[in-house]
């Protein structure tokens, strides 16, 4: 037999029914707002966990230097007291370090502009000749040397010559005495002495002792010409000649150390008064004495 329902069951079950349709159209949405807020706190314990393991390792290390002696010394571990006893403004500490990193590199951008504005300001000049031998004074005194005009000049072959008797012959003063007469062009009173001085004419007393300049051979010792008595000693490429001597000490072949004595000052040949006829040459052609020693 069917069982016989009342009114107040039906709307009760209908009720029912009402309730689980609206609560099933709602669902959705409550589940959705749900789990949300659940990813939510999930990441935010994830961020807290990982900050905690942070600051736990931190202080772990730190604690690990102030307490282990063998590895830290004591100066050190008051130190590290003090650096963390610091409180530090970090948001201050990146602003600045920011601002010095803009100023370093806008320090760099305007030196670059400073040079590139420079090399195109001289971008025509003559650039200078460097010696890459610098070690050689020979070599670096015969280098070109640059004008103001930009134009290269050459050393001269007296000037030349000059540096290479100075770089392969060491001299001493032959004699003590007074320059009468010096290198180069000169007025004379007589036609018979040369306006082309060719040495440097010392006076001295006559018999006054001739020491050699330099070390040597003795490769002429003669009493003709001009000269009147004369030695030439030569050295290397350079030689040295001694004239209007009184007496002569040494001959020709002779060995010659420097400071030996090999004449005496006289006035042999075409000469005026008592004096020594000194004359440096290179490669037979002569140079002024006194641009290679004080006379």
């Amino acid at each position: 037999m069917e069982r016989t329902i009342s009114v107040e069951e039906k709307i009760r079950r209908a009720e029912e029914i009402y309730e689980k349709r609206r609560q099933g159209l709602n669902k959705p949405i409550a589940t959705v707002n749900v789990n949300n807020e659940e990813k939510k706190d999930i990441k935010l314990l994830k961020k807290m966990i990982i900050q905690l393991l942070i600051c736990i390792s931190i202080y772990f290390v730190i604690y690990t230097i102030k307490n282990n002696q063998y590895v830290f010394s004591e100066d050190f571990t008051n130190k590290l007291n003090e650096i963390l006893s610091y409180d530090t403004n970090f948001i201050q500490l990146y602003d600045y370090l920011k601002d010095q990193f803009k100023n370093i590199f806008k320090t760099n951008e305007e030196e670059n502009n400073n040079e590139q504005t420079e090399q195109a300001a001289i971008g025509g000049a003559v650039e200078e000749n460097i010696n890459e031998n610098e070690g050689d004074e020979q070599n670096t005194e015969n280098q070109a040397v640059q004008e103001e005009t930009g134009e290269i000049k050459e050393l001269s072959q007296t000037q030349q010559d000059i540096i290479n008797v100075k770089n392969t012959t060491s001299f001493i003063k032959p004699i003590e005495g007074i320059i009468s007469s010096k290198y180069g062009r000169r007025d004379t009173a007589t036609g018979t002495v040369p306006k082309n001085h060719t040495g440097t004419d010392i006076a001295a007393n006559l018999g006054t002792k001739i020491k050699s300049a330099t070390d040597g051979e003795v490769v002429l010792s003669s009493e003709e010409g001009d000269y009147g008595k004369h030695l030439k000693i030569q050295i290397g490429e350079v030689s040295i000649i001694y004239a209007h001597c009184n007496q002569l000490y040494v001959k020709q072949g002779d060995k010659i150390i420097q400071g030996q004595e090999i004449a005496e000052v006289g006035s042999t040949g075409n000469s005026t008064g008592p004096h020594l006829h000194f004359e440096i040459r290179i490669s037979e052609r002569t140079v002024d004495p006194q641009s290679i020693l004080e006379l």
